[in-house]
């Protein structure tokens, strides 16, 4: 008998909750383990950037207020998975990184990228898709870790090729001032990734928000 998934009011409801949790286990950036086997990223490759020292820029950064809590002044002293448990347009990966146990793996992670999918690229998976991914925890880990690259990179950085937590890549295509990622490197598969609002500063990573979530290599 197949199991019962969650309907999507359920994870929207969950993720509001777990927000505050996430922002109180931003401060546990000791070293952890790699969940479902995820490969270590070197945090020496790639380049790097100062914290703070880029302005958020594209056309949703709108999302992130200019002063105050969630603002980029405030998110570049929190821990990347405190941070994105701020802001209400990222409620389903805040709930996705709780699920999969995995605060402690981003947050312990030292210079590195993140590729942010925003709550719109969760709900082009799918009413039935989302809750699927949610309720399959090593293929969520896998999906997740995909998102993180290795060192700090401004969004004019992005177009190439990467190597990401999960071991695999990642190609990113220009130009330097709107990268993208193609539809057939998506979950959805219909539409390529593009740049919501990207150099987000936080503590230890760089964010780039995202409109659509990536596929890991199959």
């Amino acid at each position: 008998m197949q199991a019962s998934r969650p309907p999507r009011s359920t994870v929207v409801s969950r993720a509001a909750g777990v927000a505050a949790v996430l922002v109180l286990l931003a401060a546990c950036t000791g070293s952890a383990d790699d969940a479902g086997g995820a490969a270590a990223v070197n945090s020496t490759a790639g380049p790097s950037t100062a914290v703070g020292a880029t302005t958020p820029r594209g056309p949703g950064c709108a999302m992130f207020p200019a002063a105050g809590p969630g603002s980029p002044g405030e998110l570049a002293a929190t821990p990347v998975a405190g941070a994105v448990g701020t802001n209400p347009q990222l409620s389903t990966l805040t709930a996705a990184v709780l699920t999969a146990n995995l605060v402690d793996v981003v947050n312990s992670r030292q210079d590195v990228t993140v590729l942010a999918p925003s709550d719109a690229a969760f709900d082009a998976l799918g009413a039935d898709a989302l809750p699927a991914l949610l309720a399959d925890v090593p293929r969520l880990t896998t999906v997740l870790t995909h998102h993180v690259i290795a060192g700090r990179l401004t969004a004019d950085q992005l177009p190439g090729e990467h190597r990401t937590l999960n071991g695999d890549t990642v190609t990113i295509a220009g130009p330097p001032d709107a990268p993208t990622v193609a539809a057939g490197q998506t979950l959805a598969g219909s539409a390529p990734a593009a740049l919501v609002c990207g150099d987000v500063p936080t503590a230890n990573a760089t964010v780039h928000v995202i409109d659509q979530v990536l596929a890991p290599a199959a």
